[in-house]
C-alpha cells in the first residue's frame, strides 16, 4: 500500500492508522534491504535533521544517525541545548524548525515532543519520552513480521517487566493498532494504567487485538 506522510510527526502510534504502520513497516523493509545491497540513498538528499537528546542513548543515537547519512542527510546531535533553561521550548522549537528540516527528541515529558512538533512547523519523532517509545516498537513490529511471518494479526506478543513503563505502554499501542494479543506479565503493583487500557480498547475493537 502506499500512504502520504509527508509533513506528518512521530510521537505516538496512536496518531497512526494500522494502514499507516503497514506502510512504514513496508518503507522500513526496503530501506534495509536497499543497505544490504550497498545501495546509497538519497531521500534526504540535503535535508538536515536536528537530533535532541536530554536523555543518553547508545542504539537510539547511532539509529537515527546512520539511517540519516545512509539516506544522504546531514545530522546535528544536541545534548547542550538552552532548552527549556535560558530558552523556552516553543522558542527552541521555532529557531530549530527554520534551520531544519525534521527534529527527534529523546527525553522525559511527552508534552515537550508535542510542543516541538505544534512551534516548529517541521517533522518531529519522538525517540523516547517517560510515556512512550513508538520508533522502538515500530522495529520490534518489523522484527516480529520477519520472524513470525507478514501478518501480524492474531500473533501473542508477552511482555514480561514494568507494565507502567514507555516500552510497555508503546508495545501496548502498537499491538492494539495491529490485532496483536498482548499479554502483560508484571506484578499487581506495576499494572498497566488502566486510563492507557480504557483509551486503547477502541483500536483493540477495531484490529482484533486483546490486552491480557
Amino acid at each position: 500500500m502506499t500512504a502520504n506522510l509527508k509533513g506528518r510527526s512521530l510521537l505516538t502510534l496512536k496518531d497512526f492508522s494500522r494502514e499507516e504502520i503497514e506502510y512504514l513497516l513496508d518503507l522500513a523493509v526496503s530501506l534495509k534491504a536497499k543497505k544490504r545491497s550497498g545501495i546509497k540513498g538519497d531521500l534526504l538528499l540535503r535535508k538536515n535533521i536536528a537530533l535532541i537528546f536530554d536523555k543518553t542513548s547508545t542504539r537510539t543515537r547511532c539509529a537515527f544517525e546512520v539511517a540519516i547519512w545512509d539516506e544522504g542527510g546531514n545530522a546535528t546531535f544536541l545534548t547542550n541545548s538552552q532548552m527549556s533553561k535560558k530558552e523556552s521550548i516553543e522558542d527552541t522549537a521555532k529557531v530549530l524548525g527554520r534551520y531544519y528540516d525534521g527534529i527527534q527528541f529523546r527525553g522525559f515529558s511527552q508534552n515537550t515532543a508535542e510542543i516541538l512538533a505544534r512551534h516548529s512547523g517541521v517533522p518531529v519523532w519522538n525517540g523516547l519520552t517517560d510515556e512512550d517509545h513508538p520508533t522502538q516498537v515500530l522495529a520490534d513490529l518489523m522484527t516480529m513480521r520477519e520472524e513470525a511471518g507478514s501478518s501480524l494479526r492474531g500473533k501473542v506478543l508477552v511482555y514480561a517487566g514494568d507494565g507502567r513503563n514507555n516500552m510497555s505502554n508503546a508495545l501496548l499501542i502498537g499491538c492494539a493498532k495491529m490485532g496483536i494479543v498482548y499479554r502483560i506479565l508484571s506484578p499487581l503493583e506495576l499494572r498497566t494504567r488502566q486510563d492507557l487500557l480504557d483509551e486503547m480498547l477502541p483500536a483493540c475493537r477495531e484490529s482484533g487485538a486483546r490486552v491480557e
